[in-house]
């Protein structure tokens, strides 16, 4: 059997535009002459592609692993929801009528989430229309307990937001029904962190929004400007947590008999503050007050351990991934990279699933990240994810590797672009001692990413003011392969869900007829 790598340049998009362009302004002589020797072209990975509602919404690096490792077009975050509440599926779910009922009497519904429209991990929307329907269903008092972007949308957009939730409360405040903002802060400082890689930040969370404990505003607005006058060249997903507070008293503490809903629907940041809330044997933090809650997420977000327990939208079925058929013929498969994206190449590649199809044919390897901002250290663990494919290749028992550098994503997030840079020439680098190692064991080697990033760092207002963007753009991505004689590259347009059918061919394996197409034929 052929063997094959392929490789996941996180966050590497293609654009022709070359200001705040870091991927043209870095040094990649070895992309540079792989693109020209091999097979190539670009993949959209953005929008209808990856199954979000449309083509002006970004991909992710959720979605965008789905679609490689699965072969196919599911609907997905955002558009899942958009359809549960368009139908209204949501308000008649069981876990909405009961988080609905417990806090009817005397409790609160608390909502907690990712303020902004970025349709990565939430959409203000969403929680919009929640509101609407939870003073619409009796219950009296709602709070809000903000998450603070900057990330997928632009990097100073907060207090937008804010005046968005701020308006829509104000039009629900009457006959009784009270809605606040609670508790707020940066979405990289408080809640949010991923793959146990920060425990402090969910602590710093569950101290703000449950214990009411941190330095206390008037308004959210007031929040954040005076943090931002505090603190020069602060962007939103940076700032400190805040309380909101009302005669020197917390106006939104978590208690017994509320209810809690967190409104990100993606699930990689979204797992620890749920184990926090639906846990009784939680140990990662002392939490000092668990209150007795009903806490329910907009998806299952680890659907092999049922985390959490109650969530208001089902997520989507995937099945015939490419894993399961690679196993179904045998094929030994290695798939690393470092903890900020180790969970794309497994969870996500394999449809939303924890754990090994076989435990056999499959290895995995975690590389611990540093927990530093990645701006610090632009060249992350690419030297060690390095290490462990070329070990992997030079094994001979693997079939098929895939890895992912975290780098050109991780670090575009930040907004620095010379750092940005270094960012994607270390993955350059790296890709030179990958490609030499593949080409002396005979290895066939495809080369691509999951959505774009450091390909746009800077942007523009309509006043000409320039500002670090440091959301995800709408760009395709490369393609390449070297090792595959005798193909060429069909002809139209392609995106990621066709690159799973390519590796097939590439095997000599016949994909399922449900998969889109091979993005390859013989000559």
């Amino acid at each position: 059997m052929n063997r094959l790598a392929l490789i996941v340049m996180d966050g590497i998009g293609v654009s022709e535009k070359t200001f705040g362009n870091a991927v043209a302004a870095a040094r990649t002589p070895t992309l540079d002459a792989l693109m020209k020797e091999g097979l190539s072209a670009t993949l959209k990975a953005h929008g209808t592609a990856v199954g979000l509602p449309s083509d002006d919404d970004m991909g992710n690096s959720e979605v965008g692993h789905n679609a490689l490792g699965c072969g196919q077009v599911y609907s997905q975050g955002a558009k899942l929801v958009n359809e549960s509440i368009e139908s209204g599926r949501m308000f008649t779910s069981r876990a909405w009528q009961e988080l609905v009922n417990n806090c009817a009497d005397n409790g609160s519904f608390h909502f907690i989430g990712l303020l902004s429209d970025g349709n990565v991990h939430s959409n203000i929307a969403h929680l919009k229309a929640m509101l609407t329907q939870t003073k619409a269903e009796g219950v009296k008092r709602a709070r809000v307990h903000i998450l603070l972007d900057g990330r997928d949308v632009p990097a100073t957009s907060a207090v937008e937001y804010i005046g968005d939730l701020e308006s829509h409360l104000a039009g629900l405040n009457s006959g009784g029904f009270d809605g606040r903002i609670a508790s707020g802060g940066g979405r990289m400082k408080i809640t949010m962190d991923r793959y146990n890689a920060d425990w402090g930040m969910v602590k710093r969370g569950w101290d703000t929004h449950v214990l009411g404990r941190g330095r206390t505003f008037a308004s959210a607005t007031e929040a954040v400007e005076t943090l931002r006058a505090e603190n020069a060249g602060i962007i939103d997903q940076d700032l400190p947590p805040f309380v909101i507070a009302e005669n020197g008293e917390p106006v939104g503490r978590i208690q017994d008999g509320d209810s809690v809903a967190l409104f990100n629907f993606r699930g990689d940041r979204a797992i620890e503050i749920s184990l926090a809330f639906d846990n009784d044997d939680f140990d990662a933090f002392d939490r000092e007050i668990y209150p007795a809650v009903t806490y329910a997420g907009m998806l299952q977000y680890d659907g092999d351990l049922n985390i959490p327990q109650r969530f208001l939208v089902s997520p989507p079925d995937i099945k015939n991934t490419l894993t399961e058929l690679l196993i179904q013929h045998g094929v030994k498969e290695y798939a690393v990279s470092e903890t900020q994206k180790y969970g794309h190449v497994t969870y996500f590649w394999n449809g939303n699933r924890n754990g090994k199809f076989s435990e056999k044919l499959e290895e995995y390897k975690e590389i611990p990240s540093d927990k530093v901002s990645f701006d610090e250290r632009p060249w992350m663990k690419a030297a060690e994810v390095t290490d462990a494919v070329i070990e992997a290749i030079n094994d001979g028992s693997y079939s098929f590797i895939r890895a992912n550098f975290p780098n050109g994503d991780m670090v575009g997030h930040t907004g620095n672009f010379n750092a940005a840079v270094i960012a994607v020439e270390t993955v350059d680098l790296c890709l030179a001692r990958i490609a030499k190692a593949a080409r002396e064991k005979g290895v066939t080697l495809i080369i691509t990413a999951d959505h774009g990033n450091s390909d746009e760092m800077i942007e523009k207002s309509k006043s000409g003011k320039e500002s670090p963007k440091t959301a995800h753009t709408l760009n395709p991505v490369p393609f390449i392969i070297i090792g595959a004689e005798g193909y060429k590259i069909k002809d139209g347009a392609f995106g990621l869900s066709n690159v799973a059918a390519t590796v097939a061919e590439l095997l000599g394996i016949a994909a399922p007829e449900e998969w889109d197409e091979a993005l390859i034929e013989r000559r």
